[in-house]
């Protein structure tokens, strides 16, 4: 059996509609409307349907195939991407998604934004990889305009948000430890909150409340108590106890359920973490950069952490975490105190360079802001009479819709009309985080596809 290779090139013609005729020659699908430039190439069958839902034998092969050679770890749902342009994807049907996804809140600007392109093209022609052995200039640009646009006076990359959760536990608790050179047992405890997510890595996991992530892998890193998100009382103890080396908060929660949480909340943490030197840390990897029409969401709040942990959509697509802090952290760390091979290449970091640039733009965050409360108030008016609309909730475009019974089939019901979301929380909540470049006008037709999909938590209440 061959094996299926997708892959796209400076030609590719990503405006894959309903309706076009492809032609499949030696593997590579063609259009002969476009001179018969390639779009795609696939090992594989694949049969153009005319727009009715099912699966053509080039997505029948890909997923049959993924079964036998990919470890089980993703309930994946039913669909082979292979393309995409703007806020749209295409799958190897040639079927045409709005998605409402963005990878996870990665894609802020959205699928073949062409400065992004430029970048990665030009950057992977001059240098792609070094290691941190050596200096590169695309890192270094980075981390400046990470710093001069952030609370933060030093930079550590790294590949992942749960990699900079982790550089993050370690930074405190070394700097705790030369905070406290005689002390036999200094803070090494920390506290995390319910409905959090800080990522799947052994720290990251000790740190993320979902039992069923950490049970099947215990004993995961010890030390960390989970308090009420939002429990002013009960977190300004804890920490008042004198154990704690850090603080781990989401300002607003993405994977726990869209919780924002409250200044009156984050200023407590600030001035309880103050009063006995535990140092408190912003979790932005799925609320940073942008998406809440702030650079960062902290920034709503006014209050400002020791540390804070960025990646998804830095690099717009290519991995890659980030961890910035303060320079009264960055003194407790030496050489060889943390790394990483890949963290920081010159590929991503260019990458990186553009997202930032586009996405720091106050008119940009304006336009971020506005989109978000356009889209909230017409969710709140479209769907909120709904019986099973108990809330919409967020801020710009990081929104939650939760319902009383599980959104599963209403994902479905959306994948099937052309829109792509997710769930969150106890599987309830669904999940909107479009690209930030996302339109009015897509907005106004994602609301409508809800809408038109809301009938089916009633079928499947009933059944």
């Amino acid at each position: 059996m061959n094996s299926t290779h997708l892959f796209l090139n400076n030609s590719i013609s990503p405006a894959i509609n309903l309706g076009r005729s492809f032609k499949l020659e030696n593997g590579r699908f063609s259009n002969p409307s476009n001179g018969g430039r390639v779009i795609a190439c696939v090992n594989v069958d694949v049969q153009v349907s005319s727009g009715k839902l099912g699966f053509g034998e080039g997505s029948k092969e890909v997923m049959e195939a993924e079964g036998r050679v990919l470890v089980g770890t993703y309930a994946r749902a039913p669909v082979v991407l292979s393309s995409g342009k703007g806020c749209n994807l295409y799958d190897v049907e040639g079927r045409e998604y709005l998605d409402m996804t963005s990878g996870i809140a990665v894609n802020a600007l959205g699928h073949g934004d062409p400065d992004w392109v430029n970048a990665v093209v030009e950057q992977a022609n001059a240098l792609t990889h070094v290691s941190n052995v050596f200096y590169s200039i695309p890192q270094v640009e980075l981390a400046k305009r990470l710093i001069s646009c952030s609370f933060a006076d030093r930079v550590f990359f790294s590949n992942s948000g749960t990699e900079a959760n982790e550089a993050a536990i370690k930074f405190a608790r070394k700097f705790q430890r030369l905070s406290h050179p005689n002390k036999k047992q200094p803070p090494m405890e920390f506290i995390s909150f319910t409905n959090s997510f800080h990522g799947r890595t052994m720290g990251a996991l000790a740190l993320t409340s979902k039992e069923q992530y950490r049970s099947p892998f215990e004993p995961v890193m010890p030390g960390v108590t989970f308090l009420e998100y939002g429990n002013i009382q009960a977190a300004r103890e804890l920490i008042e106890s004198g154990k704690i080396a850090a603080v781990f908060v989401e300002p607003i929660q993405g994977e726990g359920g869209i919780y924002s949480a409250t200044k009156e909340f984050l200023q407590s943490l600030r001035s309880a973490c103050d009063d006995v030197g535990s140092l408190l840390v912003f979790d932005e990897v799925q609320c940073g950069l942008g998406r809440t029409g702030y650079l960062w969401a902290h920034e709503a709040y006014g209050v400002f952490p020791d540390i804070m942990t960025l990646a998804k959509p830095l690099a717009g697509g290519l991995p890659i975490g980030a961890v910035l802090v303060t320079e009264r952290v960055a003194a407790a760390i030496n050489f060889g105190d943390h790394g990483s091979t890949f963290a920081g290449a010159p590929l991503v970091c260019s990458a990186a360079i553009v997202v930032l640039d586009k996405i720091s733009n106050p008119g940009f965050l304006a336009g971020v802001s506005k989109k978000g409360q356009y889209f909230k108030e017409m969710l709140m008016q479209k769907l909120g009479g709904n019986s099973h609309v108990r809330e919409v909730r967020g801020f710009g475009l990081i929104i939650g819709i939760e319902l009383d019974v599980s959104a599963s089939p209403f994902v479905d019901a959306c994948r099937n009309s052309g829109l792509l979301i997710l769930t969150a929380g106890k599987g309830n909540v669904v999940r909107l985080v479009p690209p930030l470049i996302i339109s009015e006008q897509e907005l106004y037709h994602a609301a409508e596809i809800l809408l038109k999909c809301l009938p089916v938590l009633d079928e499947g209440n009933s059944k």
